[in-house]
């Protein structure tokens, strides 16, 4: 894999940005990267800011904040269906979903759809479709750990998480734990949510936790479907 691709296992490790951008990513090196750290860890974390590039991120990142900022977000649910229980003691973060009416998101949306055919192409997933909000998590807010999907479904397939605050410490908490999907009491690494960091895996294999926010925090999730129709979760 390449310098801004990380798939670290056995001791917990923070995952931070590469030091050097990647220079095949226009090649499509990313997919190949990503799709073999999916067959053989179930998750990877990459740099994909020179992919999108600087402008898309900060104009995600402006659309998130500015959501965050008119109280345009919800606060998000656990659980099936479509009236989920918001309990404050498992997740906390704030939800908007994306529709792709603005320019940021159709650009990105042309993103995700190219993932998702790059993954139908290298790992026969057989993925029709995405759905993607923003989330906003505000200092002491969190997400117990968790999977995202049920097994066997067949609904959410592959999760993608896209982080979008410049400038984030360790001392800014707000991490995402991964464990490992053989023994969910094994923590694999903790990825920095920091700006053009993306984490990819598999949604009904890979638990995951949100650990407290000690500032805001704004994140882009994804889920690759292989539904063609929207069903309860």
């Amino acid at each position: 894999m390449n310098s801004s691709t990380v798939v670290p296992l056995g001791n917990p490790q923070l995952v931070a940005s590469g030091s050097e951008p990647a220079a095949d990513l226009e090649a499509g090196q990313w997919l190949d990267d990503l799709a073999d750290g999916l067959s053989e860890h179930g998750w990877v974390s990459l740099d994909v800011q020179d992919l999108l590039g600087q402008e898309l991120l900060d104009a995600l990142a402006s659309e998130v904040t500015i959501l965050d900022r008119s109280n345009a977000m919800k606060r998000a649910g656990i659980g099936r269906g479509s009236d989920p229980v918001r309990d404050r003691s498992v997740r906390r973060d704030k939800i908007a979903w994306l529709q792709g009416v603005s320019a940021p998101q159709a650009a990105l949306f042309r993103f995700l759809d190219e993932l998702r055919l790059g993954l139908n192409q290298r790992l026969f997933l057989g993925l029709k479709r995405f759905e993607s909000h923003y989330a906003t998590y505000h200092p002491g807010d969190f997400y117990r750990k968790h999977v995202d999907s049920f097994q066997g479904r067949a609904s959410r397939v592959v999760s993608l998480v896209l982080y979008l605050n410049d400038g984030w410490h360790s001392a800014d908490g707000g991490e995402l734990q991964i464990f490992n999907r053989e023994n969910d009491a094994e923590v694999c690494a903790q990825v920095l949510p920091e700006a053009g960091r993306m984490v990819v895996f598999l949604s009904e294999e890979i638990p995951h936790e949100v650990m407290p926010a000690h500032r805001t925090r704004h994140s882009l999730a994804c889920w690759f479907r292989q539904d063609e129709i929207p069903l309860p979760l």
